[in-house]
């Protein structure tokens, strides 16, 4: 039986601010304040990470989707012959009269239709016009605005923009990074919590106990299953970051300043000469002499500039490479290949990749959907226990927070780095440190509530006792039924 089934009287979760001796274990102290910190970001941020899980899954499977919905557009009947790059810009050109080209992508098989691209003048960024031709016959297939570098077609654009923004532009973003920036403090903080909690059994650390039901249980789901998933969930929120704009711009500046960014090939031309050019065609097939293959984009030269020849294979072994091939002599004037770039160049390639599900193909996607959806079984577990620790009495629809006051419990030699971290962390993603400035008012105000509530109760108390009589029974401190335990307070088991 525990204190609290004894009838032993337990003190409020508001009260538990004594401040610790020197040489006492930080831990505890510690742990009520990530446990708390887990609460605020579980329950304010929940939703934000749900809708990132349910919309970066639909988002997973758009190449299969794409290309089932589009196959008139992308795909074409083999055939002998072929018609040269330029001849099919041209008869895509006559459909795009006020387009600008600005790339051509053959078809890497002879059953894929090449995709000459346009920019529209006032068209959106990243938004291109897209005309589909039959390389052997010349045919237009179709015509589409695609999206972005990886040419997503209407349909993969839409759910990209979906998981990006949610349709609602740049103040939509902000979405998506507040998701980023607190997922992986959600996942260190309940690591912690975890790894360090009390347990009879080791096995216990890594698998869900078969517990009766009720919130033990859930917290052993809760807990087994996000140590298996936390490193993938802090990569999803490290690389879900690149693409943020707050935080992302900080992440370029930062590559910038350490030469860690992407190198480009070499296209200026120093030294102009007269004559007409080459052709993409031509271009095309200086690259491939060079070792370049298929797929590639080929893009016509801009002024001063040469033509540039790119790899857009991006699952793996990834092809990147690029020349630069001069527009009037079809010289090569550089190559740039994907195994010299810097490692952060592939890294950053390799993990934007990942998170789309492009490197590994199906087995990439099949492991984001597990994330994904362990990610929603977290949060919803979440709420469960939140939602199980409501006191059964007194009609309370919102479960107890965990103990207040951990701060002033935790020692200063471990409270101050730790603000200090906070600050920098916040000051570079602004979407972490303002609604964790949020939470700290939210914690306040919910505090001095609490203490006004509990002030009324005590006067109320008194002067039902002093009316009743010196004779009328004291409270007995036997909390009502549901009460939080001392180790769901926060307190170690």
């Amino acid at each position: 039986m525990s204190i609290a089934e004894r009838g032993t009287p337990r003190a409020s979760p508001d009260t538990t601010s004594t401040r610790r001796g020197p040489d006492e274990p930080a831990w505890p102290a510690l742990r009520a304040l990530l446990l708390r910190l887990h609460f605020y970001a579980g329950v304010l941020i929940g939703p934000f990470l749900l809708v990132a899980a349910v919309t970066g899954i639909a988002y997973v499977f758009t190449p299969q989707l794409e290309r089932a919905v589009y196959d008139h557009e992308l795909h074409v009947p083999a055939g002998d012959t072929r018609l040269s790059l330029d001849e099919q810009a041209g008869i895509a050109a006559a459909l795009v009269p006020d387009g600008r080209l600005t790339g051509v992508r053959p078809g890497p098989t002879p059953t894929d239709s090449t995709q000459v691209i346009f920019t529209l003048p006032g068209q959106r960024e990243s938004y291109h016009q897209t005309v589909f031709v039959d390389p052997h016959t010349g045919e237009v297939r179709g015509q589409h605005e695609t999206y972005g570098s990886g040419q997503a077609l209407p349909l993969r654009g839409w759910i990209d923009n979906l998981h990006r923004n949610l349709h609602l532009g740049e103040f939509g973003r902000l979405y998506s990074e507040l998701a980023a920036s607190w997922l992986w403090v959600v996942v260190l903080a309940g690591l912690a919590l975890w790894i360090g909690r009390r347990r009879r059994r080791k096995r216990e650390l890594v698998l869900p106990q078969p517990a009766p039901a009720g919130r033990r249980r859930t917290l052993s789901w809760h807990g087994a299953l996000g140590l298996w998933a936390a490193a993938g969930l802090l990569f999803l929120s490290a690389t879900g970051l690149t693409w943020s704009a707050y935080a992302g711009a900080t992440i370029g500046e930062v590559r910038t300043a350490l030469d860690w960014t992407t190198p480009a090939v070499t296209s200026a031309i120093t030294a102009t000469e007269e004559g007409p050019h080459i052709g993409l065609q031509a271009a095309r097939d200086a690259a491939l002499a060079v070792g370049l293959t298929d797929p590639v984009e080929v893009r016509p030269p801009a002024e001063g500039k040469a033509y540039v020849v790119q790899q857009v294979q991006r699952s793996w072994p990834e092809k990147q490479d690029s020349a630069a091939i001069h527009p009037v002599t079809g010289e090569v004037l550089d190559v740039l290949r994907f195994a010299d770039h810097p490692l952060a160049a592939k890294l950053t390639r390799w993990g934007i990749d990942a998170h789309m599900g492009l490197l590994f193909g199906l087995p990439n996607q099949l492991v984001l959907t597990a994330l994904a959806l362990t990610l929603v079984a977290l949060v919803c577990w979440g709420y469960r226990m939140w939602w199980q620790r409501r006191p059964t009495r007194g009609g309370a629809r919102f479960g107890r927070a965990p103990a207040r006051g951990g701060w002033r419990r935790t020692p200063g030699r471990v409270l101050a780095p730790l603000v200090v971290a906070a600050a920098v962390v916040g000051y570079y993603l602004p979407l972490l440190g303002v609604p964790l400035l949020g939470f700290l008012a939210l914690d306040v105000a919910l505090g001095a509530r609490r203490a006004r509530q509990e002030g009324t109760q005590e006067a109320t108390q008194e002067g039902t006792q002093a009316e009743a009589g010196p004779d009328a029974p004291a409270d007995d401190g036997v909390p009502d039924e549901g009460t939080a335990t001392t180790e769901e307070q926060g307190v170690p088991a």
